[in-house]
């Protein structure tokens, strides 16, 4: 049993709206839903997971029934992290039935079906795999307040979602660790455990939703040219 961890349990302070960024219209339907949309077509999950904050769970009960999500499992409450509310995630996951978790930031509704089962498939042959794309821009480390030198941007990687992992790998990365803000994503816990994470290399346009103009450049890419 796959099963996809979606996180949408985020305040959004940097959206400027007057609703919760998971729920903002992009295209006729709410970002979430577009999310949730590429999981319930990609073959390789069997269930999902969702996990909101309590207005979000209140907000996607009313839309729920106007979408069809046959692979929802359960929409669990967030916790005070991102990491948190992975946490509470896995805890609905089932044990005995559980092969491949893969976690998504609710906000990247671009990710394509093609890179979520690209990445499952991965994590099954390797037991952990993180989605990543390359860095354009040219990287320069800083001291005080001057550069003090230039990075090789040819072996960096930016991380997107889906990381994947095998159940079992997943679950001791978060056991028995403090899961405060500095747990940005799932491979920095995994990565303590001494377990190799493989990369695949994914698309730039599969980016989050942060501010009100990432908003603008997900309807431009979502939408086919004239």
């Amino acid at each position: 049993m796959n099963t996809a961890i979606i996180v949408a349990a985020g305040s959004g302070s940097r959206f400027a709206a007057s609703q919760p960024k998971q729920f903002v219209e992009l295209l006729g339907k709410p970002l979430i839903i577009h999310t949730i949309e590429r999981f319930q077509a990609c073959a390789a999950i069997d269930e999902i997971v969702l996990v909101l904050s309590e207005e979000g769970r209140n907000e996607f009960a009313r839309l729920r029934a106007q979408f069809e999500i046959s692979k929802l499992k359960s929409v669990i409450l967030g916790g005070k992290t991102r990491a948190e509310s992975v946490r509470n995630a896995l805890d609905a996951v089932d044990a005995s039935t559980a092969t491949i978790v893969a976690v998504h930031d609710g906000a990247r509704p671009l990710v394509t079906i093609d890179e979520i089962s690209r990445v499952v498939e991965k994590a099954t042959e390797t037991g952990a795999a993180c989605l990543v794309a390359e860095v354009t821009d040219t990287i320069k480390e800083i001291e005080g307040e001057y550069i003090s030198r230039t990075i090789d941007r040819r072996t960096l990687r930016r991380a997107l979602t889906p990381q994947a992992f095998r159940y079992e790998v997943l679950r001791r990365a978060f056991s028995g660790v403090h899961l405060d803000e500095s747990v940005t994503d799932e491979c920095y816990l995994v990565e303590k455990l001494g377990v190799k994470i493989a990369f695949v290399e994914g698309s730039s346009a599969n980016i989050k939703v942060t501010r009100t103009e990432d908003l603008i450049l997900a309807k431009a890419l979502s939408e086919p040219p004239a």
